[in-house]
């Protein structure tokens, strides 16, 4: 077990922070974890299950004297976060966030960050459908990959060391541009997502399809598109938001996908279809092969237990 930080604050209480705590407890990465949610409830619900050795009542607070701040709110919050802590930031702390969109977050953030501390962004790819402080795990950044966003200007140690520390938590690392992320995590993510809520919307709105049907007679596929469309409503709203380029992009490019389909279905074009799943069912294999996921029903995802 090796310290990287001696205090790390955690802005934001959700499943990725509280799977962070649980991560950094087990493998000794800090000696003290700090906390903050902006409801009373969870701050609640966090004492009571022992998430982070403190939490305060502000964001201030939990902030103060830390070596690593992370910012573990929806995107579209991160700004004003940033501005109400960075009266309190420590000179040579590294400020890192964990959103799933990269630009919008540093064009919100970075003004509010003061001269002696490290503003390195970064996106872990890991989830599940389930939110809130309840739902963390320490297993949860296994083998995931986790994105590190730095400047061309970013102190090459903060980063380094921003990397050990997520490798600690059992991550892959890398280092990739802002709008290159937003791209990548349009196709990986954000459409599929927007997809998975317009599929189960279609179902809800199809009249000659009672909910019973629906909910009784679920396929994989659709409960597929469930599980994920059950994703926090308030995260996702802000990441389509805060990545409307990149997702209106590749959601073009989806719609005339779908389209060159639909007219092999309505043509009989049986040749382009079974080549155009071929293709896409080796993607598939890749994934597996890489270790992101497994083709078990559940996902992989037993029972874990902390």
């Amino acid at each position: 077990m090796t310290v990287i930080y001696n205090r790390v604050a955690l802005i934001g209480l959700g499943l990725i922070a509280s799977s962070m705590y649980w991560a950094i407890k087990r493998h000794g990465i800090a000696h003290d974890v700090t906390g903050f949610a902006r409801t009373v409830e969870t701050r609640e619900t966090a004492r009571t299950i022992g998430l982070c050795d403190h939490v305060y009542e502000t964001p201030q607070e939990a902030a103060r004297d830390a070596d690593l701040v992370v910012l573990c709110v929806p995107v579209g919050a991160m700004g004003a976060v940033a501005k109400d802590i960075s009266g309190v930031l420590k000179a040579g702390a590294t400020l890192s966030d964990v959103g799933s969109v990269k630009q919008h977050v540093i064009q919100s953030v970075a003004e509010h960050v003061p001269r002696n501390v490290d503003f390195i962004p970064a996106h872990p790819l890991a989830g599940t459908e389930h939110s809130g402080p309840n739902a963390g795990f320490a297993e949860l950044f296994e083998n995931r990959w986790c994105m590190i966003v730095p400047f061309a200007d970013s102190n090459a140690c903060a980063v380094t060391r921003l990397r050990s520390f997520w490798e600690a938590m059992g991550s892959k690392t890398t280092t990739i541009d802002a709008e290159h992320h937003d791209l990548v995590l349009s196709v990986t993510s954000h459409v599929p997502h927007l997809i998975a809520y317009t599929m189960v919307g279609v179902a809800d709105d199809l009249r000659r399809i009672t909910d019973r049907e629906v909910i009784d007679y679920s396929a994989a596929g659709f409960r597929d598109f469930t599980r994920i469309a059950a994703s926090d409503p308030t995260m996702w709203r802000d990441i389509f938001l805060t990545n409307k380029d990149a997702t209106l992009e590749v959601l073009g490019r989806f719609t005339e996908e779908l389209f060159a389909l639909q007219r092999a279905i309505r043509t009989g074009n049986g040749e382009h279809l079974h080549d155009y799943m071929t293709r896409t069912r080796t993607i598939r294999r890749g994934i597996i092969e890489a270790g992101q996921d497994t083709d078990a029903p559940d996902f992989g995802r037993g029972v874990v237990k902390r």
